[in-house]
């Protein structure tokens, strides 16, 4: 997709410090990080919401998680702990309409959602 910013980083078109690359999957650094670590992992293939995968797709979400999980450990949070976020549409908190996994840890992150 011509506009999509994850697009054109996937392609090299816009720098990005990537952590991780393989045939479906593509995570780099986020440029205004929540936590110390903060690390996005985006399909390839432009899938713009959670809404919009398939069944077929499971194995690519599962990959999704997995290459989270290295990620974790790689950055030594996985033993601290960390989250995984997947916003998806305008109320849920989505900015860019890619589909894209957070992996944000390295402090105490706190409860998710204050309560009403």
């Amino acid at each position: 997709m011509s506009d999509c910013i994850f697009c054109k980083i996937i392609e090299g078109e816009i720098p990005s410090e990537k952590v991780y690359e393989d045939e479906e999957i593509v995570a780099f650094e986020d440029i205004d990080p929540r936590a110390p670590v903060h690390v996005l992992i985006v399909p390839r293939e432009h899938i713009p919401t959670l809404n919009d995968t398939e069944p077929a797709q499971d194995g690519l979400l599962g990959r999704m998680v997995l290459v989270a999980m290295r990620i974790a450990r790689e950055n030594d949070v996985a033993d601290s702990g960390y989250r995984l976020l997947i916003n998806c549409n305008k109320d849920g908190g989505q900015e860019v309409f890619h589909l894209h996994l957070h992996v944000i840890g390295g402090r105490y992150l706190g409860p998710m959602v204050q309560r009403a």
